[in-house]
């Protein structure tokens, strides 16, 4: 007996042999077509090749292709364990020719291979070719040798492959082995056909044609080859049985299944290890290739596959979570052949134990419900639909896992009542958010949110993919199409650009699809937080509803957002760790050239403070740990230790993100829906430029990270280097040299204050010579301006004046900066009769000013006009005339 290992290298190596170029397998979540959920047959991935849409350095390739077929048209998921052939994940190997062999060739080597490498008997095998191909029929009598008996024509599309209503097309050739009489059924094209003796093991295309419209079919110029075997029907032909489930690899999975429950494999319970089996295959591929479980686009597909296989734990006496304890069985038989499995079981791992651990209520709630509600029901009644309703949006009981525990009951479930159901719930919804003071423009987000469902985000692991239109917006309304120089919203079925949402701005880029449209995305916004709306300025061409297209995310713009971001997560720990545990989040913008955050504290930072925080988000940066990401319940993530922001909306459901390590714990560990880096390193470097207040007990910072803020210490130590040369001193004196200046400035000022007291007590110039004081009206009387005085020294300087004079008025005034103070002493003996507050009103009133104040001795003002500062002295000295004159 052949291991499935050893078949599938025998394969690869044979085409290799061969001249044909072993291709690793490609993931399952396809980058070249927006139509598939999965990657559900092995050209797939040579989709475009055919096409002529993409160049490979080889015209002729071999590859083991993953595959899933779970959700969509191909859609084996119901009849998985309880038949011989259907699996949700299989592998599909194939031989691929770009325009370089045909027909005769690849017969050829297809029938070498499984007589003479492979020794399947001749006489057990029977072929089918399309009923028109008469080369193909002629072909294989010359090449195997087989009776045209055991040729047979087939004039159904079985037998005429196509890649959709356009495009490459041609005939095909159908491998069948034979399992013996011993087993119902007849060959193809009979009337027994769909018995389970005759099993098709290969099938052959022959890409010859080009569809070009409903009616029009032309020659491709260069025909090709694309074959496809299911790896497991073939295991099961060489291991000579006839269920791909007694073949090594499943027996093996099964057998740990069996041993795990304590439970017979073979019994009643067959098809339950069976499904755990087929499931596991499928679950554990997925989330290695980035799918993790959600509630809508693939995510949810996967959840259903996960959670139809824990029912059957649970069906087979599991009391704790099981899946997970399979998946170093899986890893011992598959790991060798696909080493990301190896490099992921421990994310399959937790990912399983989270979704089993979860689930486990859900299904014992729904489970006790369900038997409550079928308790009176006979083999072949109906479930009402309102009841499968309930199970479903109330208790979270999916829909196939109820009629998948009904069908052992023979019990069906009344669809349309269910349906009617789900539409009334989907109109309260809709009421619901009319009245919930949305606007009403937004309306049109609704209706496509509810025609195709949200949008799926692969923007996690990518920045570039494949999608297809779904709607377009233009002014509000929903358009058919449109063309160069219109702004325009696009929504795709699925798509790598972010939506703008929790702080994180929204991605920008290009959109472009195979007939010349081309447009640039100048945001992409969330409606509904569901929708991930493109608005787009088309440069060329046109685009309608239901184009496939090219969509591509300014990949350094996005990497320079995910390290703000995951930049603001380290920074809210250090302030934690920093500042105490009253810190929480209170706002936040993640941008491409910057990061702000808001944050709960009464005062401000220190410089020690920044220091500290600064150094501490740049040692975990430098230790460059990855950053991990699960999916957990809102409440599970908080008790696990989660920040959540405090008043915000979560759903079921939340991507909980862990950064850095700090003793024997995450040191970060928050809910976020937001693009990150892969690993702390990729931060390069993070740097607070401001810290201010946002509003009493609120302050912000402002940080760079990266390039960005390189170049702001590289300004930063520029302008030190021009402010070295100016001083001529080395940058590293500049700190010395600034402080030596500052204090010779200070001792300038001193003196210079000195000697304008002393120029204000010499009296005014002509009018203060050596027969003392001016007199006005037989008063002493100095007036003087003094420019550059600081305002300060005023008061002190009149007192000066005041003691010089004897008996008499000061009048001093200061100008600085093109503004004026004033100050005005009146002595005792002149007091009572004579108010400094007059005095100084006169003074203010001629500066421009108003007011002015003070004792019946000492008053001050002051006034905006400063090239008035005399007039205020005659101001004063013409009131004191004036008085002389009244009295």
């Amino acid at each position: 007996m052949s291991s499935t290992n050893d078949i599938r290298r025998s394969f690869l190596d044979y085409f290799a042999g061969e001249g044909h170029a072993a291709v690793p397998s490609a993931p399952l979540v396809p980058h070249n077509d927006p139509t598939l959920m999965f990657v559900n047959a092995g050209m797939v991935p040579f989709k475009n090749v055919f096409t002529g849409l993409e160049t490979r350095p080889y015209s002729t390739a071999t590859s083991a292709q993953k595959c899933v077929r779970a959700g969509g048209k191909h859609n084996d998921l119901d009849n998985v364990g309880y038949t011989a052939r259907h699996h949700t994940f299989f592998e599909m190997l194939g031989n691929f020719s770009f325009g370089d062999y045909f027909k005769e060739r690849a017969i050829s080597l297809a029938w070498n291979l499984i007589t003479k490498e492979w020794g399947l008997p001749a006489d057990r095998l029977t072929v089918t070719v399309y009923h028109t191909d008469d080369e193909a029929f002629d072909l294989w009598r010359k090449i195997a040798g087989l009776p045209e008996s055991r040729i047979i024509r087939i004039p159904t599309s079985d037998n005429f492959w196509a890649m959709g209503d356009t495009g490459p097309c041609g005939p095909c050739s159908e491998i069948f082995y034979d399992h013996g009489d011993h087993i119902p059924g007849g060959p193809p094209g009979s009337p027994d056909e769909d018995g389970d003796r005759f099993v098709e093991i290969w099938n052959l295309v022959f890409m010859q044609y080009e569809q070009v419209d409903k009616e029009t079919r032309i020659n491709l110029p260069r025909p090709s080859i694309d074959t496809g075997m299911g790896l497991e029907r073939l295991a099961a032909v060489l291991q000579g049985v006839h269920d791909n489930y007694d073949t090594d690899t499943f027996k093996a999975l099964i057998a740990a299944s069996g041993e795990l429950t304590r439970s017979d494999t073979a019994g009643a319970m067959k098809a339950s290890h069976r499904v755990i089996a087929d499931h596991l295959r499928s679950s554990g591929f997925l989330v290695a290739d980035g799918v993790l479980p959600a509630n809508e686009g693939r995510g949810y597909v996967l959840r259903r596959i996960m959670r139809r296989a824990m029912r059957h734990a649970h069906l087979l006496g599991a009391t704790e979570p099981l899946m997970h304890r399979l998946v170093p069985a899986l890893v011992a038989e598959m790991g060798a052949a696909y080493p990301e499995l190896v490099r992921a079981q421990p994310l399959i791992e937790e990912t399983l134990k989270l979704e089993e651990t979860r689930f486990r209520q859900t299904l014992a709630n729904g489970l006790r419900l369900l038997d409550e509600a079928t308790g009176s029901m006979a083999a072949g009644d109906t479930l009402p639909g309102a009841v499968a309703f309930k199970l479903y949006d109330t208790y979270g009981f999916p829909l196939d896992l109820t009629e998948d525990a009904l069908r052992a009951q023979g019990l069906s479930i009344d669809r349309p009542g269910f349906d009617s159901a789900m539409a009334e719930q989907k109109a309260a919804a809709r009421a619901a958010w009319k009245g919930s003071g949305e606007k009403a423009s937004d309306d049109v987000w609704f209706d496509i949110a509810e025609e195709h469902g949200g949008t799926e985000f692969t923007g996690y692991a990518a920045q570039e993919g494949e999608g297809q239109v779904v709607a377009l917006v233009r002014d509000g309304q929903r358009v058919e199409s449109a063309a160069a120089g219109e702004e325009v919203v696009i929504l795709t079925n699925q798509t790598p650009f972010y939506g703008e949402s929790g702080g994180q701005m929204g991605d920008v880029g290009t959109i472009g699809g195979d007939n010349g449209f081309a447009a640039d995305v100048i945001d992409t916004s969330k409606p509904l937080g569901r929708l991930h709306a493109h608005r787009a300025t088309i440069r060329a061409g046109s685009i309608r509803i239901g184009d496939a297209v090219h969509l591509s995310v300014d990949v350094d713009r996005r990497s320079r957002i995910r390290a703000n971001h995951s930049a603001t997560h380290l920074l809210h720990a250090a302030l934690r760790n920093r500042l105490g545990g009253h810190v929480t989040q209170k706002g936040s913008l993640v941008a491409a050239d910057r990061l702000r955050f808001d944050f709960s504290h009464p005062k401000a930072l220190t410089a020690e403070d920044i220091a500290a925080i600064e150094a501490e988000v740049n040692q975990h940066i430098r230790e460059n740990e990855p950053v991990a990401t699960r999916l957990m319940t809102p409440d599970d993530a908080i008790a696990a230790g989660a920040m959540a922001l405090f008043g915000e909306k979560y759903g079921d459901e939340v991507r909980v993100l862990s950064m850095g390590r700090d003793a024997d714990r995450s040191y970060s560990v928050e809910l976020c829906g937001g693009t990150h880096v892969a690993a702390l390193g990729d931060i390069a470097l993070f740097k607070i430029v401001s810290e201010s207040a946002v509003s009493s007990g609120v302050r912000r910072i402002e940080a760079l990270t990266g390039e960005a803020a390189r170049l702001w210490l590289t300004a930063r130590e520029d302008r030190l280097r021009e402010a070295a040369a100016t001083l001529k001193a080395a940058p590293e004196d500049v700190p010395a040299r600034v402080a030596s200046l500052v204090e010779e400035r200070r001792r300038l000022e001193r003196e210079l204050a000195e000697a304008k007291k002393a120029l204000a007590l010499g009296g005014g110039g002509a009018k203060a010579d050596a027969a003392g004081p001016e007199q006005v009206n037989g008063h002493g009387f100095i007036g003087q301006v003094i420019e550059g005085l600081d305002p300060k020294g005023l008061r002190g300087l009149v007192d000066e004046a005041k003691k010089r004079l004897g008996s008499g008025v000061a009048v001093l005034v200061a100008v600085n900066e093109g503004r004026a103070s004033v100050a005005v002493g009146v002595t005792e003996d002149l007091a009572p009769g004579l108010s400094a507050v007059d005095l100084v009103k006169q003074a203010v009133a001629a500066l421009g000013g108003q007011g002015g104040g003070g004792r019946p001795d000492m008053a001050q003002g002051g006034g905006p006009d400063g090239a008035k500062a005399a007039e205020a002295v005659a101001a004063v000295r013409a009131w004191i005339e004036a008085m002389a004159q009244a009295a």
